[in-house]
C-alpha cells in the first residue's frame, strides 16, 4: 500500500504546539477506531441487530465515530479525505432513495425512511473504515488481523456449543418457533454470511505469519473450526460461498507464490479444508448432512421446499419489476407490494425476496440495479488491482482477505437477504472499506 500523501498542516508555527495538536488528534482518531471496532464486534449479538433499538444504536455509533473522526482531523489542523471511486455509485444510490422518499415515489414511505437510515449507516461504516485505516500504523493493521481471528474463533465456538446444547432456545433462554437459528442469528444463513467475511481475514493473517511462528498454527485451527461451524449451520449458500472463497484464494496464491512455497501453501490449504470437513462430519447430525448433500444432488434440491419457494419468490419479483421497471416501487416496499403478485397461497409474511438483487430491482428498478452493478464491478476491479505490489506488504493480504469476504457475501446474496440484516450489512461495509483502503492512492488534502 502506498503511504498516505502529505497534507498541509494549518495552524501555529510553533513546533511544540503543532506536536501537541497532532498528539491530541491521534488520540481522538484512536478513540474513533476503538468505537468503530467495538460497534462491529457487538452488532451480531442482538439477533443481528434487526430490532429497531439495535440498528438505531448502530446508526448512533456511526454518527459518533464520524464526529470523533472530524474532531481528530480538526485537532491535527488538517483535512485529509482518501477517495475511493466506489463512493460515487453508492452516493448516487443513496440519492435515488432520497428522491423516491421526497418525491413520494414509494409504495411504503415509512419503510423507505427506515431503509434510507440503514443505507446511510452502512455508507458511514464503509467511509469511516477506509478513512481511519488509511491513516493507521502497521501496529493497527496487525491488531485488526488478530482481533478478527479471535472474534471469528469465539463466534464459531459459541455457535457450535449452542447448536448442541440449547434445546430449541437461543442464548439458552429465548424459545424459538423454528429450529433455524445458529449463533446469535435467528436464521442460520445469516450466521454463515457473517462468518464468510471473518474467515478469509483470519486466513490471510495466517498466511502473513512465518512458518515457524506458533501463532500460525493457532490461526489455521481458527479457520478449521470456523469452516466447520458454517457447514454445521446447514447453510448451503454459506457452503457455496466458502467454495468461491477457496477458489479465489487459490488463484491469488498460484499467482503470487513461487515454486516450493506455492506447494507448501497449496498442501497446507488442502489439509486445512480436509480437517474442517472431517471435524464437521464427526459432529454433524443426519439432518444437516442431508441438507448439505442437496447442494450437489439435483434430485434432493428439487424436493426441497425452501429452494422451490425461493424460485417462486424470484419469479414473482420479476413480475413486480416488469410493472415498475425504471425506478421500482420504492426502498423497503417489497413486503407491501408482494401480496398482490404472490403466485402461491401461504400464511407466511414474505418480507424479503430471499435474493437481494431481485429485491433491489423491485424497489429501485433499472436505475438502482445499474448503480449496484457498477459498484460491484468497480469494487472487484479496484480490490484486486495491483496485487503483486500490494501483497508485498502485510496490509495487502488483509485487504485481499476482506475482498474475498465481500465477494462471498455478494454471491450468497443471490439466494438470501444478508444485506437486509443490519449487523451483516455494516460488516460488509467495513470489509469493503478495508479492501479499498487508499487503493486509488488519491486524497483530497488541505
Amino acid at each position: 500500500m502506498p503511504p498516505p500523501p502529505p497534507a498541509f498542516v494549518v495552524g501555529s508555527s510553533n513546533a511544540k504546539m503543532a506536536n501537541k495538536a497532532n498528539g491530541a488528534g491521534s488520540r481522538t482518531l484512536d478513540a474513533a477506531r476503538v468505537l468503530l471496532a467495538a460497534t462491529l464486534l457487538a452488532a451480531p449479538f442482538p439477533f443481528g441487530s434487526v430490532q429497531p433499538w439495535a440498528w438505531g444504536i448502530l446508526t448512533l455509533c456511526a454518527v459518533a465515530t464520524l464526529f470523533l473522526w472530524g474532531i481528530g482531523l480538526s485537532q491535527q489542523g488538517r483535512l485529509r479525505i482518501f477517495w475511493s471511486p466506489v463512493y460515487l455509485p453508492v452516493a448516487l444510490f443513496l440519492l435515488l432513495g432520497v428522491g423516491q422518499y421526497v418525491g413520494h415515489w414509494t409504495a411504503d414511505p415509512y419503510s423507505a425512511r427506515e431503509s434510507l437510515i440503514k443505507l446511510v449507516t452502512g455508507f458511514l461504516f464503509f467511509f469511516l473504515t477506509g478513512q481511519l485505516l488509511a491513516m493507521s500504523s502497521r501496529k493497527t493493521w496487525r491488531a485488526l488481523g488478530i482481533t478478527v481471528a479471535v472474534y471469528c474463533f469465539l463466534m464459531a465456538v459459541f455457535g457450535i456449543v449452542q447448536f448442541f446444547s440449547s434445546q430449541g432456545q437461543m442464548y439458552w433462554s429465548v424459545k424459538m418457533p423454528w429450529n433455524l437459528y445458529f449463533g446469535p442469528y435467528v436464521n442460520h444463513n445469516h450466521y454463515a454470511g457473517l462468518m464468510e467475511m471473518l474467515i478469509p481475514i483470519a486466513a490471510a493473517y495466517a498466511l502473513l505469519r512465518p512458518p515457524s511462528d506458533p501463532l500460525r498454527g493457532c490461526l489455521v485451527f481458527v479457520v478449521i473450526v470456523a469452516i466447520a461451524s458454517i457447514l454445521l449451520s446447514g447453510s448451503r449458500g454459506g457452503m457455496a460461498s466458502l467454495i468461491l472463497e477457496a477458489l479465489l484464494l487459490l488463484t491469488v496464491v498460484l499467482r503470487h507464490f513461487p515454486g516450493r512455497r506455492l506447494l507448501t501453501y497449496a498442501l497446507g490449504g488442502a489439509a486445512a479444508l480436509a480437517a474442517a470437513c472431517v471435524f464437521f462430519l464427526w459432529m454433524a447430525p443426519e439432518q444437516i448432512l442431508v441438507r448439505q448433500a442437496a447442494l450437489v444432488d439435483p434430485h434432493l434440491l428439487r424436493e426441497d421446499i425452501s429452494f422451490t419457494g425461493r424460485v417462486r419468490l424470484n419469479i414473482d419479483s420479476f413480475h413486480i419489476f416488469r410493472d415498475h421497471p425504471w425506478a421500482g416501487t420504492g426502498l423497503g416496499s417489497f413486503e407491501s407490494v408482494y401480496p398482490a403478485y404472490q403466485s402461491a397461497p401461504s400464511d407466511l409474511n414474505m418480507d424479503h425476496a430471499h435474493n437481494d438483487y431481485a429485491e433491489a430491482l423491485v424497489e429501485t428498478g433499472i436505475a438502482g440495479g445499474g448503480l449496484i452493478a457498477a459498484a460491484i464491478v468497480m469494487f472487484i476491479f479496484f480490490a484486486f488491482r495491483n496485487l503483486t505490489q500490494r501483497l508485498r506488504d502485510e496490509f495487502g493480504w488483509l485487504q485481499v482477505g476482506a475482498s474475498l469476504g465481500v465477494c462471498a457475501l455478494l454471491l450468497h446474496s443471490c439466494v438470501d437477504f444478508n444485506l437486509h440484516i443490519p449487523a451483516n450489512a455494516v460488516w460488509l461495509a467495513a470489509s469493503g472499506g478495508i479492501a479499498l483502503c487508499n487503493v486509488s492512492g488519491f486524497s483530497l488534502a488541505r
